[in-house]
């Protein structure tokens, strides 16, 4: 109660400086509603004059009558004379009723009134409080909603008419619409339809006061009068009657009707005064109201398309973001595809070029070992029928050491065999790998696989002037062949034993292990585990590691399409399941789940 209008009218500076006019009405009366509720008379003031500053600058000129006219009073109770005369120096404009009151119509009311109590002997309070009308007036102004501007319209005009029934018209978009019914005692009732349609008025006084914007004031309505032939007033027989139109700078508003059936003569010129008086303010505030009303539905209208249209934009921007992630995986599927294509090819190509020179190296292997037996046969026969060689013979024998070139070569051809042989080993591990023949899904042997991408990375394995070797266990367990995309799979144990390899020369660890298990789930599903001692993954992106070009290597040394590419092999092509399992510091376990077929 201190401090909330003082705050309300800052927001409404905010708002008109920001042009966010119907926020802005609407602050200007909350801040002079509190500043009136507890007597802030001065920050009244000042509300009421920003407010009136607001509308004039807007061009709303009728408003900001209202609203300066209501400071002026403010200051004037609060006795700032010099401020007052600042505003009528400032505004005589808006201040023009109040100037030409204070010399002429204002005063006149005031002493009319007091003149027809004095002439009559009756105490003023059984006809009205004059500071209460004053009240009422304010009530009215302060009101910008046209509901609770209703409402506060009926409840004054009952208790200061000394009406039984009041009816409320408004004229809206040239057609005068009845806008609320009321009897004394009870709820007043909002209608909103068009004024020929109620039979609870007479039509023919409406028409009239609607064409001329004359006040028509029966004392008794059933007597002869130029309406006696009114189907409503011939059925009701109303006595006391007024209907006035509310006017605001001589236009037509809406209009005000009033009736006693009970009493004749109900409704005195006094009344008329005090009514006029209610009626002026209520057509600045009903235009007011209309106004905030058309703002309000306007700001409404305005928010539903800006909703729409958000709407609209996320929609689109979801759609976007689910194109480029498709997009994305696209890209990474093909540049993977691109990537194990060349790769196949070249590991392909250099399996074909040096298998030709092994198998001819490996098939004249036997017939030298044959040849060379035959040999060192003949060598001993002359060794034993000729004891005793010539002097020549003997320093060639001591020269090129006869004995131990007898007991080497045969080991030596032994070797050269044993080293044929692993070569066409490795070249049958590059062809399995590469597997360009198998495109269609195959029954393998999964562990073949796994043999020849550890052969691909022996390399990388092994030991050298900066790391150690890399020591890779296997605890294979015995599983049945698997019906799969054989060089698929093997994509996705190089592209995970690399990442492990990797981890490991980051960590730099003394004794680096990889540990590759196989183990059979249940009759359906194999389970692979590769698992590395060395960085582990952050939980932070974790989460992340199988999204397309995400990568926590430097620039350069990595695509990012590795896992992703991984993942899609497993989960989409093989309708199996690739989990991730990490502490950082402590290593990394990939475990790939299968299903047989």
């Amino acid at each position: 109660m201190n401090h909330q209008h003082k705050v309300d009218l800052v927001e409404a500076e905010k708002c008109r400086v920001l042009g966010k006019k119907a926020e802005a009405i609407e602050l200007y009366e909350k801040s002079i509603s509190g500043a009136k509720a507890n007597k802030y008379i001065q920050e009244e003031a000042l509300a009421n004059e920003l407010a009136a500053k607001f509308y004039l600058d807007w061009g709303k000129e009728k408003a900001a009558i209202c609203y300066m006219q209501e400071a002026y009073y403010c200051y004037a109770r609060w006795e700032a004379k010099a401020k007052t005369d600042d505003l009528e120096k400032r505004y005589p404009q808006l201040l023009t009723p109040i100037l030409e009151n204070q010399n002429k119509d204002f005063q006149n009311v005031l002493n009319s009134t007091v003149q027809t109590i004095d002439s009559s002997s009756t105490n003023i309070s059984e006809y009205f409080d004059f500071a209460s009308i004053i009240k009422a007036s304010q009530a009215l102004s302060s009101e910008i909603k046209l509901e609770q501007l209703i409402s506060q319209l009926m409840q004054v005009v009952m208790e200061y008419a000394g009406a039984k029934k009041v009816a409320l018209l408004l004229l809206k978009n040239e057609n005068l619409i009845l806008e609320a019914l009321a009897y004394i005692n009870q709820e007043f009732e909002l209608l909103n339809i068009p004024y020929q349609n109620c039979k609870d008025i007479p039509i023919t006084i409406v028409n009239y006061v609607k064409r001329s914007l004359k006040t028509v004031l029966f004392d008794d309505a059933t007597t002869k009068n130029d309406f006696i032939d009114d189907s409503y007033l011939i059925k009701q027989q109303p006595k006391s009657l007024l209907c006035m139109p509310i006017l605001n700078q001589g236009k037509l508003i809406g209009i005000l009707y009033l009736e006693n059936r009970l009493t004749i003569g109900a409704f005195t010129k006094n009344h008329l005064k005090i009514l006029n008086l209610i009626v002026t303010q209520a057509a600045i505030s009903l235009e007011n109201a209309q106004l905030y009303g058309k703002l309000e539905n306007y700001s409404h209208t305005l928010e539903q398309k800006v909703e729409k249209r958000t709407l609209e934009l996320r929609q689109k921007a979801t759609q976007l973001e689910s194109t480029l992630k498709e997009l994305q995986q696209a890209q990474a599927q093909l540049i993977q595809a691109e990537k194990m294509s060349s790769l196949g090819q070249l590991v392909a190509g250099i399996a074909h070029e040096i298998n030709n020179p092994i198998s001819f190296i490996s098939g004249n292997i036997t017939p030298a070992h044959e040849y060379v037996e035959s040999l060192l046969e003949l060598i001993n026969l002359y060794q034993k029928l000729y004891s005793q060689p010539l002097p020549e013979i003997q320093s060639k024998i001591i020269e090129i050491e006869l004995d131990y070139l007898i007991e080497d070569l045969p080991k030596l051809l032994d070797s050269m065999e044993t080293g044929a042989n692993r070569i066409s080993e490795i070249i049958l591990s590059l062809r399995n790998f590469s597997r360009l023949d198998e495109s269609e899904i195959k029954s393998v042997d999964i562990h073949d696989g796994i043999d020849s991408t550890i052969l691909i990375l022996q390399h990388e394995l092994s030991s050298n002037h900066q790391y150690p070797e890399i020591q890779v266990v296997k605890e294979y367990n015995q599983i049945p062949k698997l019906n799969c995309y054989a060089s698929g799979l093997n994509q996705v144990f190089l592209n995970i034993i690399g990442n492990a390899i990797y981890a490991l020369r980051q960590k730099q660890e003394n004794k680096p292990f990889i540990t590759i298990k196989t183990s059979l789930k249940d009759k359906g599903n194999v389970l692979i585990s590769i698992a590395d001692n060395g960085t582990g993954i952050n939980k932070s992106v974790l989460n992340k590691i199988f999204d397309p070009f995400f990568t926590t290597k430097p620039v350069g040394s990595g695509t990012g399409l590795g896992l992703s590419t991984s993942y899609s092999i497993v989960v989409e092509k093989h309708r199996g399941k690739l989990n991730c399992v990490s502490t950082p510091g402590e290593g990394t376990e990939f475990v790939i789940e299968l299903p047989i077929k």
